[in-house]
């Protein structure tokens, strides 16, 4: 049944999720720092939490079940493993450093580019090991980097529209920037789940939109509904409101998305290790 067997690949969701969060966050902190007048405060915290994500998802790494009894995991390549272990544990040390240095006044673009490349080396080593055929790394290293890209993302600008509450003379700019980012990446999302809806991407080759209507089709409609279209909105709207400077509804509008996002990820992630459908 496809809730038993999205159930069963609980552990590669956490994962997923806590990688997401980790990468996608400090890539908000590169932006922040390159691009925005964001506070040293704001930037060294989402890099804390960005070390804090990291090391659970490193934990949770070495935590996961042997994939030797499923047959769509029958064609991973197990010789990634310790990479991937290896590169996430280096990306929390990396984001921890990071944090560290920002906080105490010392930004160091070299230490932050080290940190993205190993945040990607991450992603690298997780589509490696699971996506099969060549094509099929490819296509689950993308759907990594923008699931990666939401989830961390949504969270570094829910933050963000926290720190306006206590520094009100902060531009708006920032706020409009990271939300412009967003609703660019869920727009991604959606170009993407057309494409490898309709063309049967994933393991399980199921083409011509039989994902929609198949065995699957609930989840696959909450995925593109809840997880992508419904965000994409609130996302266009936390825009309008940040520059009107209605600092407090565009963070309420993010706190919704933070959760309807991590939703869209947890589908994502059920959908692809629980039936081999990239969505």
């Amino acid at each position: 049944m496809p809730a038993e067997q999205i159930a069963a690949s609980l552990a590669y969701i956490n994962w997923t999720v806590l990688t997401g969060l980790a990468v996608g966050s400090f890539g908000a902190v590169v932006l922040g720092l390159l691009r925005t007048s964001a506070t040293k405060g704001y930037l060294a915290f989402v890099a804390f939490t960005s070390a804090a994500f990291g090391l659970l998802a490193w934990l949770s790494d070495g935590a996961l079940p042997s994939p030797a009894d499923s047959d769509l995991m029958a064609l991973w390549d197990l010789s990634w493993e310790t990479p991937r272990a290896v590169a996430l544990g280096l990306f929390a040390a990396l984001a921890l450093v990071n944090a560290l240095g920002i906080a105490w006044g010392a930004r160091s673009r070299l230490v932050a580019a080290a940190g993205a490349v190993t945040g990607l080396a991450v992603l690298v080593a997780a589509a490696a090991s699971w996506g099969g055929s060549s094509l099929g790394v490819a296509l689950l290293f993308v759907q990594l980097v923008v699931l990666a890209a939401a989830t961390g993302g949504v969270w570094a600008a829910m933050i963000l529209g926290h720190w306006y509450l206590v520094t009100p003379k902060l531009p708006e700019a920032p706020l409009i920037l990271f939300a412009r980012v967003l609703t660019g990446v869920v727009a991604v999302q959606l170009v993407l789940f057309v494409a490898w809806v309709v063309t049967g991407a994933g393991p399980a080759g199921i083409a011509g939109l039989g994902a929609m209507t198949g065995t699957w089709a609930l989840f696959v409609w909450l995925r593109l509904v809840v997880g992508i279209i419904f965000p994409l909105i609130v996302s266009w709207a936390a825009i309008q409101t940040a520059r009107t400077r209605s600092m407090e509804s565009a963070t309420g509008l993010l706190y919704i998305n933070v959760g309807t996002i991590a939703a869209g990820t947890i589908l994502a992630a059920g959908l692809y290790f629980g039936a081999g459908l990239l969505v």
